[in-house]
């Protein structure tokens, strides 16, 4: 636990009567940024607020820096939290809102500027210190945001979906602009998001999260790699793991004989070939989605619908006959009943 940036221990929550957070065991390096990736509802949010004491825990522990924190007031914690609403005063100017929390804790007025300037500058918005956040946009409130956070100087950073609000250009830049930040500051972070492509990028490990449960803890390489469930499989990747029973119309080459229905076959969108020799499983081309460079073919084979990525140039179209083959290589395998990945 020493190298623990953040120790949550059989937490629970609830809001009223309804269970939110499951009893959860989670881990956090020091250091680390850890990405919580879930949809909805999954008890993101409210594992962040837990965290920064804006949530009460109904049962376990909450560590950080090995220190339990569980009972102690939000401005016991040190720990900085960055709102998907940026929840900057509208009245002062990014300047002040920076400096607000540093003051409120008697560090002087000249010292809180000096800090303000020196964090405003390491996330671009130095320029901006004059300016109310009325007078800035998206992007911008939110570098004065992570200014804010910077500031305090926390032994923590949370970040509740803080890119959701930008543009799609602005928040491929921004998310780079996260992933150095926090390679130079080395600032233990946990990052919500339901966005899957944001979580690979940023996370040094990712936490998958359903309905307030952990379905499973990696990097960002062996979540995708090797799902440890069915929804894992789906959740993580665009367009989803494609999942049929085995015997069922995909055989892929190499396949044990002994697998039975119980099992179900996943394979990713791009390990699907469209046979050009006549020996795979008979399908047709139901629809085709060009998305640039690449295509998603939607195939149907009996009663099952399928997604193969193929180039755009070479892609089929709708209504076209095609044969599917799949590499045995190319496929994971889990139990239908339970949905937990098969080890083979």
């Amino acid at each position: 636990m020493t190298d623990a940036g953040l120790v949550l221990e059989g937490v629970s929550a609830a809001y009223r009567d309804a269970r939110v957070l499951h009893r959860l065991d989670l881990e956090v390096h020091r250091g680390e940024l850890l990405v919580v990736l879930g949809p909805s509802g999954a008890g993101k949010s409210t594992l962040l607020r837990l965290v920064a004491g804006l949530h009460p825990v109904a049962e376990g522990r909450v560590l950080i820096q090995g220190r339990d924190v569980t009972t102690l007031r939000p401005g016991r914690r040190n720990v900085s939290m960055v709102f998907q609403s940026y929840a900057l005063f509208p009245h002062l100017t990014a300047l002040d809102n920076i400096t607000f929390g540093l003051e409120v804790r008697d560090v002087s007025r000249a010292a809180a500027r000096e800090r303000a300037r020196a964090a405003a500058a390491s996330v671009g918005c130095a320029h901006l210190l004059d300016r109310r956040p009325g007078q800035l946009s998206g992007g911008e409130r939110q570098r004065v945001a992570l200014a804010r956070a910077l500031v305090r100087e926390p032994d923590l950073f949370l970040f509740d979906e803080p890119l959701s609000n930008l543009d799609p250009e602005l928040r491929v830049e921004t998310r780079g602009e996260l992933k150095a930040l926090h390679a130079r500051l080395g600032v233990t972070s946990v990052h919500v998001t339901h966005d899957q492509t944001e979580a690979l990028v940023l996370a040094d490990r990712i936490a998958v999260l359903r309905d307030g449960r952990l379905e499973q803890l990696g990097t960002p390489d062996e979540i995708w790699r090797s799902p440890a469930t069915v929804f894992v499989a789906r959740f993580v990747g665009s367009p989803a793991m494609n999942l049929v029973p085995a015997g069922g119309p995909v055989a892929p080459e190499g396949m044990p004989e002994a697998l039975g229905p119980e099992r179900l076959l996943g394979f990713r969108p791009e390990a699907v070939r469209l046979d050009p020799t006549g020996s795979g499983a008979p399908a047709t081309v139901e629809r085709v989605d060009v998305v640039g460079e690449d295509a998603h073919a939607y195939l149907r084979l009996a009663d099952h619908l399928i997604v193969a990525r193929v180039p755009a140039s070479a892609r089929p179209a709708p209504g076209d006959p095609a044969e599917v083959a799949v590499r045995w290589a190319d496929v994971h395998v889990f139990d239908a009943g339970t949905g937990q990945r098969v080890p083979l």
